[in-house]
């Protein structure tokens, strides 16, 4: 199956059965585009514009917003309430942590973490082949806290997402380039790829970062 960076902490999954987006953003509140996207499956972090915009999702997507379990044509999909800060949601409210299984493959997908996994928490996870996390600081965790929580998941694949690009709104310009997370894990000259495609009989010995190129 394959995966595209549609920019922000928004990801498309393609696989034989359909297409699953991750968190779409509004472009003029991000400042990023976003094109139109068909779906057969959205999962929505929280209910922030730069993560719940469905005005550019078609198709007729079943959208999952809130934790619990789900099965929808085929994928699984567990989510787990956390917070968007570090004070139990009281700056900016709660947050959805989800894990979906599509071909074999188990994917995460952290949202807006605001705060550190506890042991609780990851032990609950399952094995990951492909992590999306947060890496920009400021709404989310910072490059460090996410590197701690990659060391506590051990997935296959770690893909960073949410930090600061060439053309974002103002808003958003405090955040940190993926360059600081990548000088946290210890990466060099790490160059974007356009996509990544993986399999369950192909995955990485060894945990392996992924900067994916917006497509957008």
């Amino acid at each position: 199956m394959k995966i595209e960076y549609l920019g922000h902490s928004s990801f498309k999954i393609t696989y034989k059965g359909g297409v699953v987006i991750t968190d779409p953003f509004s472009p003029s509140y991000v400042g990023l585009p976003f094109k139109k996207t068909e779906a057969n499956l959205l999962l929505s972090s929280h209910a922030h514009e730069d993560h719940n915009y469905l005005e550019n999702i078609t198709g007729e997507p079943f959208v999952i917003s809130a934790p619990g379990e789900y099965e929808v044509g085929g994928v699984k999909v567990r989510g787990f309430s956390s917070f968007h800060d570090d004070k139990e949601g009281k700056e900016r409210g709660r947050n959805t942590i989800y894990t979906f299984e599509v071909e074999g493959v188990t994917f995460c997908h952290l949202g807006d973490l605001g705060h550190s996994l506890s042991e609780a928490t990851a032990e609950e996870l399952p094995d990951l082949g492909v992590l999306f996390v947060p890496v920009g600081g400021i709404f989310t965790i910072d490059a460090s806290t996410a590197s701690k929580v990659v060391a506590q998941l051990e997935p296959s694949y770690i893909i960073p997402m949410h930090y600061r690009v060439e053309g974002m709104s103002k808003g958003f310009s405090e955040l940190a380039p993926v360059k600081t997370f990548l000088e946290e894990m210890g990466v060099e000259d790490q160059e974007e790829v356009a996509k990544l495609e993986v399999s369950s009989t192909a995955l990485p010995e060894e945990p392996q970062v992924v900067v994916l190129q917006p497509t957008g």
